[in-house]
């Protein structure tokens, strides 16, 4: 099944690509991957929510967050990459969660991001990842994922 058709079998609209927030581009292709710069959980142009997992934000919530970076990520490197057919897979996936000082669930909430990119792509979405804790990420945003795409 293709990306496009699973997409739709999901009922998932890919986001416009988010406009970058500094001196940088959404995604770069490069020797049959692409590399998306960090994702916030963009929605209508904006934050659904600031402040640290924890604290100000649920884990649940930033859960849900994450999955909204993983598909802003999906967004961006379909742009780069001229159309989301020509995206194969998942190589890795980054997430980075502003965290409360006693906050340990990092991997939980950055799970938001890897079950998506699973349901999409099933198989190829199986992925190397990190899940990293941090004091305060841009915006006060309280998760950020960046991914690594395979080409199709």
């Amino acid at each position: 099944m293709s990306v496009v058709d699973r997409l739709s079998e999901l009922g998932i609209v890919l986001p416009e690509v988010a406009a970058p927030v500094a001196a940088y581009v959404p995604a770069v292709v490069h020797g049959g991957l692409v590399y998306t710069s960090g994702q916030l959980p963009f929605a209508a142009g904006s934050l659904p929510a600031t402040g640290k997992v924890g604290a100000e934000v649920t884990a649940a919530d930033a859960k849900i967050y994450a999955r909204t970076c993983a598909l802003n990520a999906l967004a961006a490197a379909a742009a780069a990459a001229g159309g989301v057919e020509k995206i194969g897979g998942v190589l890795r996936v980054g997430g980075f969660v502003a965290s409360a000082p006693t906050f340990t669930g990092q991997p939980g909430v950055i799970n938001g991001a890897s079950d998506v990119l699973g349901e999409i792509f099933g198989d190829a979405g199986a992925h190397a990842r990190a899940a990293v804790g941090v004091a305060v990420l841009p915006l006060d945003s309280p998760v950020e994922v960046d991914v690594i795409f395979i080409l199709a």
